[in-house]
């Protein structure tokens, strides 16, 4: 590993499990070590992270050689009773749009956001 990932203080909006799982939303095939490098965060505590969520049934994943290729279970519940109702599916969407909103659009200006 080339480097711990620089800590950070304070609270987010958004969960470790929640980055994480937007990564490999993002690639089903992506490397833990990409993970950790994308989300900040260390190799270890993106494993862990994974298992929580295999545990959990949001996850799971086939190995391929030296390469896993995970599945979302879109349909899945969040977890928290503030969120009754919402599923990984409505919270990756959400993901989704945001960085394709916060992405340059073409002639290098962001795009505008309503």
């Amino acid at each position: 590993m080339d480097g711990v990932p620089e800590p950070h203080s304070g609270w987010t909006f958004l969960t470790n499990h929640a980055r994480v799982l937007a990564a490999i939303a993002d690639d089903h095939s992506v490397r833990i070590r990409d993970i950790a490098a994308h989300c900040r965060l260390t190799e270890r505590a993106v494993q862990k992270i994974i298992a929580d969520l295999e545990q959990d049934g949001y996850l799971s994943h086939t190995r391929e050689g030296r390469s896993n290729t995970y599945r979302i279970d879109p349909g899945k519940v969040l977890r928290h009773p503030a969120e009754a109702g919402l599923t990984v599916a409505s919270l990756l969407s959400l993901l989704i749009q945001a960085e394709a909103d916060r992405a340059p659009a073409p002639g290098g200006q962001p795009h505008a956001t309503t």
